[in-house]
């Protein structure tokens, strides 16, 4: 186990290392009080994770599938017996309200690696064909077989705003499929991931399979991007630091999963359930503060509901208490820290300048303490405001009008991004046709809700490739054909 009295350790090769950084404090977005002292690797170190992963892959990936799963079944064991300790912890790094960091965070980490410790067919058969010239001169059947192998080593660079379900989506599939892991967890709130790995740990993850660094210095991550153990970089974050991981993962050939920034559009007709309508969009202003990249903050209303809109969700914004997380009738947290609440103010007031209506919210909170942003409403906004096309990653929605069905959809296409977007209509047909017409990896229809097995990725600069359920495993897999005369 890794000792966290005097500050927590690196796991490299098996082995809980004293980081050649020293510590950084995490803070509490809540209380601004410390949680804990996080490592901050070196170059060398994290180099030495990647070197540790390359050894241990060999033997992890000829491991039966069976036994693999098995450790990721006992881990999520141990997590379970240690939920409430590990909520506390998310809810203390991340500021989620209690619900949030028992279900969505703890909750839905534990549940993947459930997911993936079920062994799945690693080949399918394909169907034979006759080779009338092949190079032998003769005809002949062919078999074939398709097998999935591991790709090898998996750096996993994971978000703030899940310090589980996030982390867990990636590690679980990876170590599933035969692949060993170096995790760089985000700064803000790293202690979470490395409970995770003492789980793993716990269940009889060989030395080396499951490697976790951190720090607060970029070269963290650029040393677990840019090893040549690596084989394979999984990201979750910013579209602007997955091109730049994606610009190194070009060179080296490194294979890639990026699940980027998002700037969901919620298009709203004019024969919507507005009150369905209201309680999906409203999400952005209480799940994780909005600091949720699948949030629907570009609201799209056709003009015919335009007025009750924006007047219902600014009534939904209004009631919705803002404050401690730990107190149970809280609906909106902090934000993730006082710089990233001052980057989400500064956007309120750009939006006011470039001339949209602030309906509700656009106030600090009044606390002494904590990095709280007040549920914001802006509305007679247009398309081209840098706050309908730049992702603000906090508790503010945009409301844009439209006419006709044709101008709302070049209007949710006519973003840099395409993660997932939504549809609210009262005629389901309507609906579906709308949604076929978006260019988003995912589209919601009446709903905010996910399927957790429907793949998960962005169109666009909102990322590259998909995971969630199997999807994950091909993600986390090379595809080798093996061929043989019938």
């Amino acid at each position: 186990m890794s000792p966290a009295a005097d500050g927590q350790r690196l796991l490299i090769g098996g082995a809980w290392a004293e980081p050649d950084g020293g510590h950084y404090a995490v803070t509490d977005p809540a209380t601004e009080e410390r949680v804990g002292w996080a490592p901050e690797a070196s170059r060398d170190q994290v180099l030495a994770a990647c070197a540790a992963a390359r050894e241990a892959f060999g033997p992890w990936s000829r491991t039966p599938p069976e036994e693999r799963a098995a450790v990721l079944a006992r881990a999520a064991d141990v997590i379970a017996g240690r939920f409430a300790p590990y909520a506390e912890l998310a809810q203390a790094e991340s500021g989620a309200t209690t619900g949030t960091a028992r279900a969505m965070q703890v909750g839905v980490g534990l549940a993947r690696f459930r997911r993936y410790a079920r062994a799945e067919p690693a080949e399918w058969p394909i169907p034979p064909q006759i080779n009338e010239a092949g190079p032998m001169g003769r005809a002949a059947v062919m078999g074939a077989l398709a097998v999935r192998q591991p790709v090898g080593v998996v750096t996993c660079i994971t978000s703030y705003n899940n310090p589980w379900a996030n982390p867990a989506g990636k590690i679980a599939p990876a170590l599933a499929m035969g692949n060993t892991v170096v995790v760089k967890p985000a700064p803000q709130d790293p202690l979470s991931v490395y409970r995770m790995a003492e789980a793993l740990e716990a269940a009889g993850a060989p030395p080396g399979v499951v490697n976790v660094v951190c720090g607060q210095s970029p070269s963290v991550g650029e040393a677990a991007v840019e090893s040549a153990d690596v084989d394979m970089v999984s990201f979750t974050g910013s579209t602007a630091v997955g091109q730049r991981i994606a610009e190194t993962c070009g060179r080296g050939m490194k294979r890639q999963l990026m699940e980027l920034g998002g700037k969901g559009a919620a298009l709203v007709l004019d024969d919507a359930d507005l009150a369905s309508a209201v309680a999906g969009i409203g999400t952005t202003f209480s799940f994780y503060s909005g600091q949720i990249c699948t949030a629907p903050t570009r609201v799209l209303a056709q003009r015919g509901v335009y007025d009750r809109l924006v007047e219902q969700l600014a009534a939904y914004a209004a009631r919705l208490k803002v404050g401690d997380p730990r107190e149970p009738d809280t609906v909106v947290g902090p934000v993730i820290s006082a710089a990233h609440r001052d980057r989400v103010e500064s956007y309120v007031e750009l939006g006011r300048k470039e001339g949209a209506v602030v309906v509700t919210g656009g106030e600090r909170p009044p606390y002494e303490r904590g990095f709280y942003v007040a549920p914001t409403l802006l509305a007679d906004c247009t398309n081209d405001m840098r706050v309908a096309r730049e992702e603000i990653f906090g508790p503010v929605v945009v409301v844009v009008p439209f006419d006709d069905e044709d101008e709302g959809v070049a209007l949710a296409n006519d973003s840099d991004y395409g993660l997932i977007d939504y549809v609210w209509s009262g005629d389901v047909a309507r609906a579906f046709r709308v949604a076929r017409r978006l260019r988003a990896g995912g589209v919601g229809v009446n709903t905010v809700g996910r399927n957790m097995e429907a793949p998960f990725g962005g169109f666009k600069k909102s990322g590259v490739g998909r995971d969630v359920g199997s999807y994950a495993l091909h993600a986390y897999s090379e595809v080798q054909a093996v061929v043989w005369p019938g």
